[in-house]
């Protein structure tokens, strides 16, 4: 038994943490259930989890567009994770990111008088809309944490300016910059991405699926990009894209493959010309390999990175994101010199070192 728990639900959850629990050895950890990330574990060097609380789904997610079959597992793991934690002898329950297991996990520390941590804390879009539920997922964990962990002095400044924060505020960096770097350095002997130049995408916010015009607009985009154009797809994603019936327009530009496992992927990002994506970390791992990234949305949490030079808000606005797209890619186009907002390597420790000074 150890003092520390980690309640874990999806793969980008567990990527995000996987260089903490690499450091610091001596935890529990208790899966909900919401992702399969078996595979991970097993690439990552890592463990199983010490207490499952739902059977893992074989595709992408549980839940797809069932919002109220997603509320009502939220709540039954806000009651479950607690319990679990206590029984496993915690004193802490740490939790990262915005998803439905890291709301409910907060809720569940508050209930359970553990001290909840949430990592990766702090990021606001501004809209509960964009992205839906993410944002929402923020302010709930933030609000009902004991620690939260930024990962910058922005989001430091939105958890001290938020009314109902009450916790206190730690800047510690992303540790994306620990995860990005330590799984391509696993990986890159083992995968060889295309020689030349060459774009990657990716897409799968619910706010994005949902619409016929917004995924229109974000083929559109993505077929004005003039080199070779790799389009990773969530399986939800390729649900939209052939029932709004894009799949096949897209596929005569891009070359579309699911989503594979993040030691698979991250060679690919390191290696391309240009990112385009409507993803959070993607954004951050942008920035850790100074790639060139359009974000496919109308709005951002991740505020800092559009002051690099290499982050690019679209809006889906298409006329707007092909004079960006052909900025990028010109010879005359030099990747400006910046500090990676998140943080240099090492952040993973800095979170270490802080939840040990919390038993």
């Amino acid at each position: 038994m150890s003092k520390i728990a980690f309640s874990i639900g999806t793969r980008a959850e567990l990527i995000k943490v996987f260089p903490v629990l690499k450091r610091l050895k001596d935890y529990t950890l208790i899966h909900t259930g919401q992702h399969n990330i078996s595979e991970l574990l097993q690439r990552f060097k890592l463990r199983e989890p010490d207490v499952v609380l739902s059977e893992p789904p074989k595709d992408s997610t549980k839940f797809y567009f069932n919002t109220t079959q997603a509320i009502k597992w939220s709540l039954q793991m806000t009651k479950k994770i607690g319990n679990a934690a206590k029984e496993q002898g915690a004193k802490v329950l740490v939790y990262h990111g915005d998803t439905m297991t890291t709301a409910a996990s907060a809720i569940a520390a508050k209930r359970s008088k553990l001290i909840g941590v949430h990592l990766e804390a702090g990021l606001r879009s501004g809209s509960i809309l964009e992205p839906f539920p993410e944002e929402i997922s923020r302010i709930i964990s933030d609000n009902f944490s004991k620690i939260s962990f930024a990962v910058s002095n922005q989001t430091k400044k939105n958890l001290k300016n938020s009314f109902f924060f009450t916790g206190k505020a730690i800047k510690t960096g992303n540790t994306i910059v620990d995860s990005a770097l330590e799984a391509y350095k696993l990986a890159r002997k083992d995968i060889k991405p295309p020689k030349g130049d060459y774009a990657i995408v990716t897409a799968h916010r619910q706010e994005n699926l949902r619409s016929y015009d917004r995924m229109l607009r974000l083929v559109r985009i993505v077929k004005s990009v003039p080199i070779d154009t790799y389009f990773f797809a969530h399986d939800n994603t390729i649900k939209a894209l052939k029932k709004f019936r894009l799949f096949k327009p897209l596929a005569k530009h891009a070359k579309i493959a699911k989503i594979s496992n993040y030691l698979a992927f991250i060679p690919w990002l390191a290696k391309s010309k240009l990112v385009l994506t409507d993803g959070g970390s993607i954004q951050e791992e942008s920035l850790v390999f100074k790639k060139p990234c359009l974000i496919l949305r109308n709005r951002t949490e991740r505020q800092e990175g559009l002051e690099t030079g290499i982050n690019f808000l679209t809006k889906l606005n298409i006329e707007e994101s092909k004079k960006k797209i052909n900025e990028y890619l010109s010879s005359e186009f030099k990747i400006p010199i910046f500090v990676n907002p998140y943080g240099r390597p090492g952040v993973s420790t800095k979170v270490v070192n802080e939840l040990k000074r919390l038993i």
